[in-house]
């Protein structure tokens, strides 16, 4: 049993009666959980931020101030999403259909971003959908994500490109001999083949 205390909700919020919201989730003013999306056990919405349909959030999420995570997104447990960032959901954005009729949501299929457990993006930056974030990667303020960014990665710029890799402490690595360390927690991680992993914890 959760003892994290009962989800907290300002007044000026809206949550969709079919939405799930776990113990301890904090939804900030003017923040909009739409219906069937699920919000993780301990985490937090800030001021204006919107959630879209059937969206899920893990465990210890932290949505900043109006960043917008439109459906279907999924956010595994830990991720950072940072004030203003945008998750696009549409291949083809139009607002008519080529004979010049409204479009409706029949006429269109979602795609959506996937963000693995650790991530974090930063302010500003927009993830164009499908794309996947991967675990304890950091996507720089200001980015345009347009293609998968790899496990531990640092990207930045538009379009997003690979700057060098991070720890699970969010600190850019620095090289090790052959490996590459963290200078926060000493975490030694090795890259093979192009992808990353940690082979010691640090004290």
């Amino acid at each position: 049993m959760s003892t994290q205390p009962a989800p907290r909700i300002a007044i000026t919020a809206q949550v969709d009666d079919g939405a799930r919201l776990e113990p301890g989730v904090i939804v900030w003013e003017l923040a909009q959980v739409r219906e069937n999306a699920v919000i993780g056990e301990g985490s937090s919405l800030g001021r204006g931020a919107y959630v879209g349909p059937g969206v899920t959030l893990g465990r210890n999420c932290k949505i900043q101030n109006y960043a917008l995570v439109y459906e279907p997104a999924i956010l595994e447990d830990g991720v950072f999403v940072g004030p203003a960032v945008v998750f696009t959901n549409d291949l083809y954005p139009r607002a008519i259909n080529p004979d010049g009729s409204r479009k409706s949501g029949d006429d269109w299929h979602s795609v959506g971003v996937t963000v693995r457990t650790g991530a974090a993006i930063g302010a500003r930056s927009v993830c164009i959908a499908p794309v996947e974030i991967g675990e304890w990667a950091l996507v720089a303020a200001g980015a345009t994500v347009t293609r998968d960014v790899p496990a531990y990665a640092l990207v930045a710029g538009s379009p997003a490109h690979q700057i060098g890799w991070v720890g699970r402490a969010g600190a850019r690595l620095v090289p090790d001999g052959p490996d590459f360390r963290c200078p926060l927690t000493g975490e030694l991680y090795r890259e093979v083949d192009g992808a990353l992993s940690m082979v010691e914890f640090g004290p």
